[in-house]
């Protein structure tokens, strides 16, 4: 029997449990809360001095939580803020590196075309010293990979009245002969070439000699040299050298280049010096053929 009234017991235990609990809905809770709000509110605006404690309180306890937050809320906007900012900054670097890169393109087109006004302009002064012969210009189109126009090819050709042997000119004076004709195309060896000679005189005297050409030479020193000279030939330094009426391809009077530094050869029996070209054979874009051969001038 002791048994069953121990269960029994138990039982009752656990309904009174069950009815001690109570099921609270958060709706009651927020009621609750509410009234709380409302009975406080009420109490700080009819006695506010009752109601100081507790706004001390809240003071110590609020206060601090709230300047922390507004530190992070500006904080935040800060950092959104200079993010912004990057980004402005970011598209305006981009503007100006756009900007930049069109002057630039401007920059380099104008220098182009300066570039190719001062040669057409040479070539111009050129022609109007050479007024005897017809000419016509040529653009290089193509040239040996040593960085020298010892050979180069012109974009003339026999379509344009271009022949073999026709004299090529540029910039002050005689920059060599065409050796290769192809239909729309021509190739010019240049008097600086080592398989080059020109018969020359000079202004002054009309005395002759040969202006051979030497690559080594015009690489290391700018000069190209100058043989068979009169031992009676007088020659002063920077006198002017022309092609010879004896020239056998080259037509006469064209200026080749500027003599220096005469002294009597090995022979004893003639003098040599050295030659200054009168053309830049590193820098040369257009130039002048010479339409006529030196046989129609004979």
């Amino acid at each position: 029997m002791s048994g069953k009234r121990r269960r029994r017991r138990a039982a009752r235990r656990r309904n009174d449990k069950e009815r001690i609990q109570i099921n609270i809905l958060p709706k009651h809770v927020m009621f609750v809360l509410c009234f709380l709000c409302g009975v406080i509110m009420f109490v700080s605006y009819r006695f506010p001095a009752y109601m100081q404690p507790v706004k001390n309180v809240i003071d110590m306890v609020v206060f601090p939580m709230q300047r922390g937050i507004n530190h992070i809320g500006t904080r935040i906007s800060d950092s959104f803020r200079r993010f912004e900012d990057l980004e402005d900054l970011r598209k305006e670097n981009e503007e100006l590196r756009a900007q930049i890169e069109d002057l630039t393109a401007k920059s380099q087109m104008t220098n182009q075309d300066r570039y190719e006004l001062d040669a057409l302009r040479k070539l111009y002064e050129l022609d109007g010293k050479y007024t005897d012969y017809p000419k016509v210009a040529a653009r290089i189109i193509a040239r040996e990979s040593n960085g020298w126009y010892r050979s180069f090819t012109l974009d003339k050709g026999s379509n344009d009245g271009i022949k073999k042997n026709m004299n090529v000119i540029a910039g002050n004076g005689l920059v060599g002969i065409v050796s290769d004709v192809r239909k729309s195309t021509c190739i010019v060896r240049a008097i600086i070439d080592d398989n080059s000679s020109v018969s020359g005189m000079f202004s002054s005297s009309g005395d002759t000699c040969i202006v051979t050409g030497n690559m080594n030479s015009l690489k290391n020193d700018g000069i190209i040299p100058v043989s068979m000279i009169s031992m009676n030939a007088s020659v002063i330094n920077n006198e002017e050298v022309v092609v010879s009426h004896i020239s056998d391809r080259y037509l006469p009077g064209i200026l080749i280049g500027y003599v220096k530094d005469v002294y009597v050869d090995s022979s004893n029996m003639t003098k040599a010096a050295v030659l200054v070209p009168a053309v830049d054979f590193e820098h040369l874009d257009e130039v002048l053929v010479i339409t006529v051969l030196k046989e129609t001038e004979e």
